[in-house]
């Protein structure tokens, strides 16, 4: 009895802030589905403080029919994706050359990899925009997803991963005659699963939340990602779109990250608890 009663404190104890912390979301998403025309005047029309008195889809089907949102959306999920499987490829290719082949300067590679992970993004954005000005590269997909492919932590995580896997694995491969080649695609990457599908949920999130460099490196409302988009709607919002609008704007922004998350967290906590079994 004494076991279930802690049990069950620990959860509410765990849940209030958990609750506390989903306040704002709830309320963004309450506000979504009342009309502009009432929440012009007032933001309280709700019973509880939550449920939308009167209540409308209104919104979403507006947000669809009329305006730029479907396009930040589609340039989002663009750059989100695009970026995605970038550095999957590089960090996967790079980790698994760092932590298992023997090659020439292999040590000054890794330390300049870690070095990596100290330098602010911040710090190299002007001669990123120099560089990508000189090559008419801005206001396009590859301008908001080249740069950041190739990122230090992405290779590091990698990297770590693959040395912990048994080096006997790749030994029996050899013995059957089996390629270097071979043994990476067919065998350490399906071992990597876990690890890649944490560092492909990280590297969506960041991409899909970047507001900094969208904002220096897409100047064109064609090529505008969804943060950036929101983000200049809410300085005339009143005027143009109506906060029932935005609030539905920011509702659908957040639906891929929250779908996301839900389905592969169990490739996340399994790759945690790997590497911490690890270290």
């Amino acid at each position: 009895m004494t076991h279930w009663r802690g049990y069950f404190t620990l959860i509410t104890m765990l849940s209030i802030p958990a609750f506390v912390w989903l306040i704002p979301t709830l309320w963004m998403v309450s506000l979504s589905l009342q009309p502009n025309d009432v929440l012009a005047r007032t933001t309280s029309s709700t019973a509880l403080g939550m449920v939308p008195i009167p209540f409308t889809f209104e919104n979403y089907v507006d947000l669809f029919a009329f305006g730029h949102t479907p396009i930040w959306f589609w340039n989002s999920l663009v750059v989100a994706l695009g970026m995605t499987l970038g550095v999957l490829a590089v960090s996967t290719t790079a980790g698994y050359a760092l932590a298992r082949l023997e090659f020439p300067f292999k040590n000054t590679l890794t330390f300049l990899c870690l070095i990596g992970l100290m330098i602010p993004e911040q710090a190299v954005f002007i001669p990123l925009y120099t560089m990508f000005a000189d090559f008419g590269w801005h206001n396009s997909y590859h301008a908001l997803i080249l740069p950041r492919v190739a990122v230090p932590i992405g290779v590091f995580l990698m990297m770590q991963f693959f040395k912990g896997i048994s080096k006997d694995i790749e030994e029996a491969a050899r013995l059957e005659g089996v390629g270097w080649l071979q043994i990476f695609w067919y065998v350490m990457l399906p071992l990597a699963r876990p690890a890649m599908v944490t560092l492909a949920i990280l590297t969506f999130l960041y991409s899909w939340n970047d507001y900094l460099w969208p904002l220096v490196s897409a100047q064109k409302r064609d090529y505008f990602t969804i943060t950036l988009g929101l983000a200049s709607l809410q300085s005339n919002f009143a005027q143009s779109e109506g906060l029932g609008r935005i609030m539905a704007s920011g509702v659908i922004a957040s639906l891929p990250v929250v779908i996301l998350f839900l389905t592969f967290q169990r490739y996340v906590v399994r790759a945690m608890s790997v590497g911490g079994s690890k270290g």
